[in-house]
């Protein structure tokens, strides 16, 4: 992977939502929490700017990270994040500890390229809609992907690209796709757009025709 982050924690022992409050209001910090392998859950707190800037890199949220906890060392992925409704503050973080042999489930960006050489919409005059913009996946620590690739270049006009289009990397599973068949969901199609000329020249056939008979 091209990139690495690791952020500063500390341990806390106060929990409760008045506790948080304080850490947020009066140390500018973030509270947390790490679970999985063979550990306890660990509460710990994070400089709220540390993690904000880190949340700017999209690759962030799909790559393993490492948390320094006093001097003690985690590798984790961040599992789970609650903001602030209106506000432009990170309320909790989740982090879940990485084990060499056990897969994870993670969600992965899709990276959408060549949608100006889209035959579809180059020559059919069609329109993208993303149906996903990420993929949960399943695959081990070494295999986790930055993201994953969707050329759109042969993509046609009302074509459809499912899950089992997509070309995961080797290891790299999908989480829906492992449910079965009925679980390939759409990620991409390109139509073509309501009220296009071609459109209100079909109707203007059909409307001929009715008068015709």
């Amino acid at each position: 992977m091209s990139a690495s982050f690791t952020l500063t924690a500390a341990k806390r022992e106060e929990t409760g939502k008045g506790a948080s409050r304080r850490l947020r209001r009066e140390e500018g910090t973030v509270p947390a929490i790490v679970y999985g392998g063979q550990k306890e859950p660990q509460m710990i707190s994070l400089p709220h700017k540390d993690l904000a800037h880190s949340l700017e890199n999209e690759a962030f949220y799909s790559h393993i990270l490492t948390l320094d906890i006093d001097g003690e060392s985690e590798s984790v992925i961040l599992k789970d994040l609650q903001r602030h409704p209106y506000k432009p503050k990170i309320m909790h973080a989740d982090f879940l500890r990485v084990q060499k042999g056990q897969k994870l489930h993670v969600n992965v960006p899709l990276h959408f390229v060549n949608e100006d050489k889209c035959v579809g919409v180059r020559l059919g005059g069609g329109v993208i809609t993303h149906q996903m913009t990420e993929l949960e996946v399943v695959c081990l620590p070494k295999d986790l992907p930055e993201f994953i690739e969707v050329d759109m270049t042969a993509v046609e006009l009302e074509q459809i690209l499912h899950i089992s289009d997509l070309n995961l990397p080797e290891g790299v599973e999908s989480a829906e796709l492992s449910k079965g068949g009925d679980h390939d969901l759409p990620v991409v199609a390109i139509h073509k757009p309501k009220g296009s000329k071609a459109d209100e020249e079909a109707d203007e056939d059909a409307e001929s025709g009715d008068d015709e008979a």
